[in-house]
């Protein structure tokens, strides 16, 4: 049996599993955090620049797009919500992975669902069995596949056709065969965000509708190769060194991955935030006044150095792939969210001050950690010679140390009061958290109406 019929069979017996309430709350905290970054995504000039570029798709269909009070059809909103929802860089992550699963999962799927009038208890199964199939695959490629490759882009794919299966309940062989189709356009190359383009995010928006179609395409009758994982010329072969498959289906069914998810609690790439923890804790724990910092060092791991590469950004994308920035602004505003990444902010002169004191260097023993664990080490170096330091083992956000469902919400409304108004946020936060029985038709009507 190879990797996909094994997890085809796994889908189909899913249909008969009942998941814990833990594992469903989880489900419904990833479902909110998705609306939050996919809220805040809905205005931006990307957001903008996508929709009328697929001008011509809407006013048909039944799926709702993010800034949009127009229909599309199911394929056309997978695409552009997977898309929307990762431009504000506020979506969850699979930290064992490198992996950030919503946007490709759950924009796949929520397609899907609104465009069946299935019920928000089947989107969440959905949701988990997508979470499961492609955080386990992301995991067991890494590290090397992250050397090239946005693993959101190329993994995303699974967990869009695996989510969709689920919900269209396909039997094992077509599961496996949307998974096998899916996988054969996996893609999403890192220099894509190594410069300051609109094209990141459209990776997972690419994933959600390759999952989606995939799946469609498997119900219909179209085969897929069954050892496209651990074939000669597979997606492991290609795509990364000596994957680990032996390790893919430990407790498989047992446990679930979508209870160890990071929830951004920064507004900004993952790899910036144990430095931005690190020094929170230095600055609260110490009462350190900026204005008499001298030096400020930072040990990371060769993601923080490679990806997060900007000093003096001067847009909000350099910015948020900029650690210098991202510390910066967290000693002079306080928090790295949305304001962190405004004109003023980028032109704010203490920010660029501070970012002048700021030294970035591998620490070999960050480095070692990564990907399992995301740290940091800080030196904090005072004008009188003091130095204060600390070590950052986790990120707060990360499964050892999580948001709690009140700083969820809080983040949530954050994002979405701005742009939707207290009452629809308020209802959105409350029915996704609580034991809403609502379609999912009645749920993307409560911010669909929003348009830009």
């Amino acid at each position: 049996m190879t990797l996909l019929q094994e997890f085809g069979r796994f889908i189909e017996a899913s249909y008969q599993t009942s998941f814990s309430a833990l594992t469903l709350h989880s489900a419904r905290r990833a479902l909110l955090d998705w609306h939050g970054a996919l809220i805040a995504g809905a205005d931006t000039e990307a957001a903008s620049r996508l929709r009328e570029a697929y001008g011509d798709e809407f006013g048909v269909g039944y799926c709702s797009v993010a800034g949009s009070h127009k229909k599309v059809f199911a394929r056309a909103a997978a695409f552009m919500n997977g898309t929307i929802s990762h431009i504000a860089e506020f979506d969850d992550i699979f930290r064992d992975g490198a992996y950030h699963p919503a946007c490709p999962t759950i924009s796949a799927v929520l397609a899907l669902a609104e465009s069946r009038n299935d019920s928000v208890e089947d989107l969440l199964a959905a949701i988990i069995i997508g979470y499961e199939v492609s955080t386990r695959i992301s995991k067991v490629i890494q590290p090397s596949h992250y050397q090239y490759f946005h693993t959101t882009g190329t993994v995303g794919v699974f967990g869009a056709a695996a989510a969709c299966a689920q919900l269209l309940r396909l039997n094992a062989t077509q599961a496996c065969d949307a998974l096998a189709t899916a996988g054969t356009f996996a893609s999403g190359l890192q220099q894509a965000f190594r410069s300051d383009s609109m094209t990141k995010p459209i990776h997972p928006g690419h994933a959600a509708e390759v999952g989606l179609n995939a799946a469609l395409l498997a119900q219909a009758g179209m085969t897929g190769t069954p050892d496209l994982l651990e074939g000669d010329a597979g997606f492991g072969a290609a795509l990364c060194e000596n994957p680990r498959w032996n390790e893919l289906f430990i407790d498989l069914g047992s446990s679930w991955n979508i209870e160890q998810m990071t929830f951004k609690n920064h507004g900004c790439c993952g790899h910036n935030f144990p430095a931005i923890d690190a020094v929170s804790h230095l600055l609260n724990e110490h009462q350190i006044d900026p204005e008499h910092i001298q030096k400020i060092r930072v040990g990371g791991y060769k993601a923080t150095a490679e990806v997060c590469r900007y000093v003096h950004p001067q847009t909000p994308f350099e910015a948020k792939f900029s650690l210098t920035y991202t510390v910066s602004a967290r000693i002079i505003l306080g928090r790295v969210r949305e304001r962190a990444f405004l004109e003023a902010a980028l032109a704010n002169p203490k920010i660029r001050s501070m970012e002048e004191k700021i030294e970035l260097s591998i620490d070999p023993e960050c480095a070692a950690k990564f990907p399992l664990h995301r740290s940091a080490k800080v030196e904090i170096e005072m004008n009188d010679g003091s130095i204060y330091t600390h070590h950052q083992h986790t990120r707060h956000g990360d499964p050892d140390e999580p948001l709690s469902d009140q700083e969820l919400v809080d983040k949530f409304h954050e994002l979405a009061e701005p742009r939707v108004g207290l009452q629809i946020a308020q209802a959105l936060s409350g029915e996704l958290l609580g034991e809403s029985a609502l379609s999912v038709r009645d749920l993307t009507a409560l911010w669909s109406k929003m348009s830009y």
